[in-house]
């Protein structure tokens, strides 16, 4: 069940900020920075969802009102990732129960999916599937997961290179999951019906893809965190081309998202403050350098483009929810 809403946020605690055309806003979260606020989602109503991974909760924002609504799950969830389906229901990883949980987005009710196997502890990202089921990941576990929204069963994959730790994961028009293997210098998909897995490996074996996105042209993107740069797989050859980040060999990209005009958005964590760049593969260049927040020890781990308010939200270690609302494709390159 939920606690009550909270009291707005007041206006000395929401930053904002303008870089060229990309307006950035933070809201402080109410139950600190300790609580980890991570992995916003947002729902059918606008509303912005996200998980305190160490303050083991699932919380939603109301850019509206600005107000936060906390739901108390069970303890020694440590919740990883919440994602909102379609309906507005909620699906969060427990990362430290070995399970997926789903809150009912009108009633608060939560409904519990214990992993199949002792060896599947750590649910880790999620993303849907057309009809709502659920491809997610379990990085530690070194495996990849299938829940039916339906029946509530829930498979497991284990992956065929050890160790190789399965992070960020997106689902493709084909209904492939694609996943980054953050232990290796590897990208992986799973074939839905056969449910075999498919390695491709990076050139370089110092890469370690940790997020991942999709273009319209079926590229697959990744950010190398250990080397700074952002890749890009074509699929059907396998060829993969690099271009280093601004931020170059120390930058290590994390969070990643993409817009609706093919733009990819990645967050250089490795310098203070942290710096969202954008770059554009219609011209192979970078067209958006902006600081997020002050220049103070933080770290964006993951975001989502939003396409009805052309925004894109973050969690960040300093214990905010963010917004950076982006121009609409057709205008200049931004900065």
């Amino acid at each position: 069940m939920s606690v009550p809403a909270l009291p707005a946020v007041l206006p000395a605690q929401a930053r904002a900020a303008t870089a060229d055309t990309v307006a950035l806003t933070e809201w402080d979260v109410p139950w600190g920075a300790a609580t980890r606020p991570r992995d916003p989602s947002v729902d059918p109503q606008g509303r912005v969802w996200f998980v305190g991974q160490e303050g083991n909760y699932v919380a939603r924002f109301d850019p509206k009102t600005k107000k936060f609504e906390r739901f108390e799950i069970d303890p020694g969830t440590n919740p990883h990732t919440v994602n909102v389906d379609p309906t507005g229901d909620a699906w969060y990883a427990g990362n430290r129960n070995g399970m997926i949980g789903r809150i009912d987005g009108k009633t608060g009710k939560i409904t519990r999916y214990p992993m199949p196997e002792a060896a599947a502890k750590d649910p880790h990202t999620i993303t849907f599937t057309p009809k709502g089921d659920l491809w997610f990941t379990l990085q530690n576990s070194n495996m990849v997961g299938f829940l039916d929204k339906q029946s509530g069963a829930v498979k497991v994959i284990p992956m065929p290179t050890p160790r190789s730790r399965p992070y960020g994961i997106v689902l493709d028009k084909s209904g492939r999951p694609w996943f980054n293997l953050f232990g290796t210098n590897k990208l992986g998909t799973i074939d839905p019906t056969s449910l075999r897995v498919r390695e491709y490996v990076l050139p370089d074996e110092r890469a370690r893809g940790r997020r991942i996105a999709l273009t319209t042209d079926g590229a697959v993107w990744y950010g190398d965190y250990s080397r700074g740069y952002v890749g890009r797989l074509d699929p059907v050859s396998g060829a993969v081309k690099e271009w280093p980040l601004p931020g170059g060999g120390t930058s290590m990209p994390y969070a990643m998202t993409v817009d609706d005009a093919d733009r990819l958005w990645l967050v250089e964590t490795g310098r203070q403050p942290n710096r969202l760049v954008a770059f554009d593969p219609r011209s192979n260049s970078f067209v958006a350098q902006i600081d997020l927040g002050p220049a103070v020890p933080n770290t964006v781990r993951h975001m989502v483009f939003d396409k009805t308010t052309r925004s894109i939200w973050f969690g960040s270690d300093r214990g905010t929810i963010g917004r950076a609302a982006v121009p609409a494709p057709g205008r200049k390159p931004i900065g």
